[in-house]
This record gives structure tokens, sequence and C-alpha cells, in this order.
């Protein structure tokens, strides 16, 4: 019998699985970065019935090893560089097993006052980290994607003085805009919301990807001609193929002018705005309404925990509050029931998390790390643009580099192949986009753990494999 139902028990079985992760870390570099094994293979080597008794935990511990770990993408793999990093760390790890050791419903204040009122502490602690207004009010979320989607409803509402809320829709006229590079979130957001998907307008972009506001203030001109009604635009801190960022204080004056609500998804560079020096490129933030960042992507804080900022703290509990009787208490509009501030009632205690990792590593060592990583970012874009079979599609923002091989008359098909090549090699992990046509090769150089020797052997086998390819294209 394995129960597991004493102290005893748990304290033996929490030590083993503490030293099965740090030996995890430890000789993670010999994993394959990118699982290889074949669709349906994992479901295929469970029993198709749960266990009737008790299993041995041993047994378990040896079926992880395996059947589990096999199946897995090492994302705290050194030279996973793929899509964005969901960074985690020690600390991290073991605020994660107090989170779940405690198994407080931090739904409202009075179900754990503890983990509300370390929520407003570390909410603060980013705000002023991040330089935001100070007016701002910060609160947790799962993801950015449940951000996005609550700024969208909570302009909605606003806007309309909470009637959609008590009468729902009559007409869906209501516009939404953002950059043709925005994140796919926007657009499930605007599905699940209600407002349509056609009522979605991607403005184009520059050369460089960011958002044309000569192009958004025509665009609202057009749909208030039409008897349209604009009521939200979304600018991108940061997008998901190539970092750009909107010009954020020229995007909210047209706001401002308009009276719209202007939400900014920053998921990923917003958190390199704990660097003085790349908050001060951002500029002012005072125009904007909303804000998300992921500390989950490059903060050292494993997924999931997303912060979100408002200017309007009012407008966001008028939008998500309902007050059955069983939630009424003494406190209620004293403090901070954060189950009025989003989507889901019932909520973790992720703030606490966010407090080790803030504890155990300093702001001091958080901005080392960010500046290395973006430093190995721009050592791999010299490389680039020293190697004449490669190009820089686009100049590298922070960590990310935009790149392509260019020699052969396929280009797309052959960056495609080489994209394949490496990433079957179980070396390393790239990930791809599409960019004014062109079929390109994404490196961010992000991860907790990744030093100069990760880069050089993913940059060395890149030139390599290219070179291979070339031959075999050849012959």
């Amino acid at each position: 019998m394995n129960l597991m139902e004493d102290s005893k028990d748990f304290r033996k079985w929490g030590y083993r699985f503490v030293d099965y992760l740090a030996d995890y870390f430890d000789n993670i570099e010999e994993y394959p970065v990118k699982s290889s094994v074949e669709p349906g293979s994992i479901k295929a080597a469970f029993p198709k019935q749960a266990p009737n008794h008790p299993q041995s935990m041993e047994e378990s511990l040896e079926m992880i090893t395996s059947k589990i770990i096999p199946g897995l993408t090492h994302w705290q793999h050194p030279r996973f560089h793929a899509y964005f990093p969901a960074n985690t760390s020690y600390a991290s790890i073991l605020g994660e097993l107090l989170i779940a050791g405690f198994g407080v419903q931090a739904m409202i204040w009075e179900t754990s006052p503890a983990a509300a009122e370390l929520e407003e502490v570390v909410m603060e602690w980013l705000k002023n980290l991040l330089d935001l207004p100070a007016e701002w009010s910060g609160v947790i979320q799962d993801t950015a994607s449940t951000a996005n989607l609550v700024a969208l409803l909570t302009a909605r509402e606003k806007k309309t003085n909470y009637s959609i809320n008590e009468k729902g829709f009559k007409a869906a006229n209501y516009r939404i805009y953002c950059s043709e590079h925005a994140h796919s979130s926007i657009d499930k957001a605007v599905k699940i919301a209600g407002f349509g998907s056609s009522n979605l307008i991607k403005i184009a972009v520059n050369g460089s990807l960011e958002m044309l506001p000569e192009e958004l203030e025509k665009q609202i001109n057009k749909d208030i001609d039409e008897g349209l009604i604009p009521f939200l635009v979304v600018a991108a801190l940061g997008t998901t193929s190539s970092v750009a960022i909107d010009p954020i204080e020229e995007i909210a004056s047209i706001t401002a002018k308009y009276d719209l609500w202007l939400h900014v998804d920053a998921a990923y560079a917003g958190n390199a705005m704990i660097l003085p020096e790349f908050r001060k490129e951002i500029g002012s933030l005072s125009g904007v309404d909303s804000f998300v960042f992921n500390p989950h992507k490059w903060m050292f804080t494993n997924f999931d925990l997303s912060a979100y900022f408002v200017k309007d703290k009012k407008a966001l509990i008028n939008t998500f509050s309902i007050l059955p009787e069983y939630l009424r208490t003494d406190s209620y509009g004293k403090v901070n029931d954060y189950r009025d501030w989003g989507i889901q009632l019932g909520r973790r205690f992720r703030a606490l998390k966010l407090w080790l990792v803030f504890q155990s590593f300093g702001v001091d060592r958080m901005r080392e790390l960010i500046r290395e990583h973006i430093h190995l970012g721009e050592w791999f874009e010299n490389q680039v643009k020293e190697n004449t079979d490669f190009e820089l599609v686009l100049p590298r923002v922070l960590n990310v580099i935009v790149f392509r091989h260019i020699l052969t008359e396929d280009p797309d098909q052959f960056n495609a192949r080489l994209l394949k090549e490496l990433n079957d090699s179980g070396k390393m992990y790239l990930s791809h986009s599409v960019i004014n046509g062109k079929y390109v090769l994404r490196m961010v150089t992000g991860n907790t753990r990744v030093k100069k020797h990760h880069i050089q052997s993913s940059w060395d086998q890149i030139v390599e494999t290219a070179k291979r390819l070339m031959l075999t294209s050849d012959k």
C-alpha cells in the first residue's frame, strides 16, 4: 500500500522528488531539447483505466522517467531558443510547492488575507520597478490572453455605461484596432467577447513592423463616417514574431482625441522594462488605460503568472463584480477582493512564488541576467551580419533575432528544411514565422541557464547544418 497519508511518507517522497528535479536540472543538457515521440505514443503507454488500488511511488517515479520524460520538450534547456522563454527558477519552484501545499482559495480577502495582501505588495513592487503611472492598480491574471480579454470587456462596459453586461448586445458595431502583427489572443478575445471577428481591424505597419498611427486615425475616421463605434486600440509593446514596439505615445494621443480605451500588450518585452535604459526608450504610458506583461516569460517565475494593470480600477470592478450572499463579508469594500478583478472566482496564491523570486534574486541580479541575455542576442546578431550565407531580416530587438539563409533559389523551402533538421537533431530548438512574405527563423537568447557557449554551439550548428544541406541540394 502507498496511500501517503502521513507526514512521514510525504517528507520521504518530498525529498525524493526534490532530488529528482535537482538531478533533472543538473543533467538537462543530456536530453533532446524537443521531444521526438510520435503522436499518440505517450497515451498508448498508459493503461486505459485508472488504477483501482494505490500504486507504488517508486513505480510511479520510474514511469515518469521512462514514459513522461521522453514526451517532454525541455523548455528549461539552455539551448531552447524557440517562441519566448517560459523561465523558471529554483525559488519559483519552491514557491509553487508552498502554494500547492497551503492549498488556499484566494478568491476574496477573508479566505486568505495573506494571499490578497501579498498580491497587492508584489503588484506595487512591479509597478514601481517598471516605472508605471502611480495611479494604476495591479492584479495577477493567469495569462496575457486572459488579461487581454479582461481589458476588452472592461472597455466595452465603460463605453456603454455597463449596459451590455445587463442587456446584452443590440448591434455588433463596436470597432477594435490593433496592428497586423498583434498576438492571436486579441483575435480570440474579440470572438469570446462577442464583437465578431469582422470588427477587429488590423492596421498597417511600417518597415519595422510597428503600427502606423496615421493609418489608425484614418481608419477610425472612416468607421465614424460609416456609423460604427470605435472604442478600443491594442498597442503591442513587443510583437510575437519580431518584438516590434508600436509608437505608444503617438497612439495615445489618438485614443485621447477620440475617447478610446488604449490597452498595451507587453507580454514578453515588458519584462525588460526593469532595465532603466529600456524603460527610457518606451516613453510615457500616461495615456494608457490597461497594460499586461508576463513575469512567467522572462522574470524567472514559472508559468503561469501575468501582471495586469489598469488606470480605472472602478471600471474593472464594476465589470466583473457579482456579490451573491455566500460571498458577503464584513470586510467587503475595505480590502481588495481580487475575484472582482477578473474572470475567475477561484484564484491560486500566485503572488507567493513571485515574492519568493524577488527574495531570492533581488532586483540587481534580475537586471544583470536580462542584460546578459540581451548581450548574447547582440552577439548572435553580429554573427548573422558577418556571415554572407545569412541575412538579418529585421534589426534585433532585445534578445530576439529574426534571420534566414539566403543562398538557394527557394529560400523559404530551404529555411523550413533547415529548421526541421536543427530541431530534429535534439540539440537545439528554434521556431519560425513569416514576415513580409518571407519564411524566417527566430532565435531567442533568454533561458534562465543560457551562457555564451550555448549560443556559440547553436550558431555553429546552424552554419554547419546549412552547409551540409546546401551540399545535399547541389547533388
